[in-house]
């Protein structure tokens, strides 16, 4: 709860009308921002307080929003009952590019209000815990690309997502040239992002047409998943306004580099003022057996950084995403780059694709580092030269390979507990499920004619 004076700032931008309406969001498990626009006036005469009820269904949805079978905390069974959106206040933010809007993020709770466990806010908040409990904390930052298109939405869909205008037609990594073409859409994004209180570091072209990232500033984890979940549904949205459409697809064209989500980590002191990473000698063990974790566990917890039957065809050798479970000091081949000197040392996993949920791959890399300190686990020796020709475990190839390694996972379902083990596990099994029913294009245009 934020102190009195926060809230009375609230109350003001209400009250003087700068703010009509109110977003309170969840991430479902998809990492997508759902919930509710409520009118302002009706905010803070009830939601402030008790918060609002929204379908415990959101937590048990695929992509489609379709209820899917087998999950233990709702189901047609259960009448999927409701949940409540508990507003965390010191996510409050306007919204520059929606008039007169603000929003604020919500955990969500059960009718008594402890924590519903699989809500992917609270698998982080556990892991974040967990390090606490130990004295840790962490600094974490995301590195999220996408491409942008002249189309729109509603354009795509009509092509059946075929032969769409790619707003650039050459490979613009670093081009600032292909930059100021897009600057309209893209600029305007870094603005209002740090008009809403999401700091920006830089924007550049990426390593595919059209393809581009915007960096955003490290913080606490929870924040920055906050943040990125934010700017990732914000970016939509400002595209949207400008007649344009962008995707984080983690692969969108076999042909054309994926998206990627790489994700930034560094351990501190329970005060955040001192780096364990970082020693007198150089790396501490702190980092080796945080490194190692993270390394042991990479293809156990793969589905939490790869949720998606397309995930795994982003790994495509000599693209710049990971194929070998491999660490090296700013090697772009490996799955592990260690980046940064003295406090900046940091470890970047370069394994999760741009369709990854924030909050569950931050904490599967928290709770992963974490298991490699409980055990005192060495990283294996820094690798040199080409990670893509090493003789090192590879990532998961498939969907299918990434939940039948989860499902023998005893580290997953020791750091996460039995209640989201089952949960995301079924989610992976209902996404292969619906994979493997579906009749692609590519499948008619190889065997229309020719079986």
């Amino acid at each position: 709860m934020l102190p009195p004076k926060h809230i009375q700032a609230i109350r003001s931008a209400v009250q003087s009308g700068r703010v009509q309406t109110i977003i309170v969001a969840m991430p479902d498990m998809q990492g997508r921002l759902v919930g509710k626009r409520l009118a302002a006036r009706h905010f803070l005469k009830a939601v402030l307080e008790h918060g609002t009820h929204a379908c415990a269904y959101l937590l048990t949805v695929d992509m489609e929003m379709d209820p899917l079978p087998g999950f233990a905390l709702t189901s047609w069974d259960k009448g999927y009952q409701d949940l409540t959106l508990a507003p965390d206040l010191s996510t409050w933010r306007e919204i520059p590019w929606l008039s007169g809007t603000a929003l604020v993020m919500a955990d969500a709770v059960g009718e008594d209000l402890s924590p519903i466990a699989p809500a992917p806010r609270r698998v982080l908040r556990a892991q974040i815990e967990r390090a606490r409990r130990h004295g840790h904390a962490l600094k974490m930052a995301s590195e999220l690309e996408f491409y942008l298109f002249r189309e729109t939405y509603e354009s795509a869909q009509k092509k059946n997502w075929t032969g769409l205008e790619h707003h650039g037609t050459y490979i613009e990594d670093y081009h600032l040239l292909q930059g100021t073409r897009v600057e309209y859409v893209v600029g305007e994004i870094r603005r209002q992002m740090e008009a809403a209180g999401i700091p920006v570091e830089s924007s550049k072209g990426e390593w595919g047409p059209g393809q581009h990232e915007i960096n955003l500033e490290y913080s606490s984890p929870l924040e920055m998943a906050d943040r990125h979940a934010l700017y990732k549904h914000g970016a939509k949205e400002i595209a949207m306004q400008k007649g344009c459409a962008l995707t984080f697809m983690a692969k969108f064209d076999s042909r054309l580099a994926g998206s990627s989500c790489h994700i930034h980590v560094s351990l501190w002191d329970a005060a955040g003022k001192k780096s364990r990473f970082a020693g007198q000698g150089g790396p501490t063990r702190e980092f080796r057996w945080f490194l190692g974790g993270m390394m042991a566990l990479a293809r156990e917890f793969s589905i939490l950084y790869a949720p998606t039957t397309n995930s795994y065809k982003r790994y495509q050798s000599a693209t710049f995403a990971p194929t070998r479970i491999a660490w090296a000091r700013d090697n772009r081949t490996c799955g592990f780059r260690v980046v940064g000197e003295g406090d900046s040392l940091r470890i970047e996993n370069r394994i999760p694709g741009a369709d990854a949920n924030p909050y569950l791959a931050f904490a599967a890399t928290i709770a992963a580092g974490l298991h490699g300190m409980e055990n005192k686990i060495e990283p294996p020796e820094e690798l040199r030269g080409n990670a893509y020709q090493a003789q090192v475990a590879p990532v998961p190839s498939t969907l299918a390979e990434a939940t039948a390694l989860f499902a023998q996972s005893k580290a997953a379902r020791e750091a996460f507990g039995d209640e989201v083990f089952a949960h995301y596990l079924r989610a992976a099994e209902a996404e292969l499920a619906a994979h493997d029913r579906a009749v692609t294009d590519w499948e008619k245009g190889r065997l229309f004619e020719r079986v």
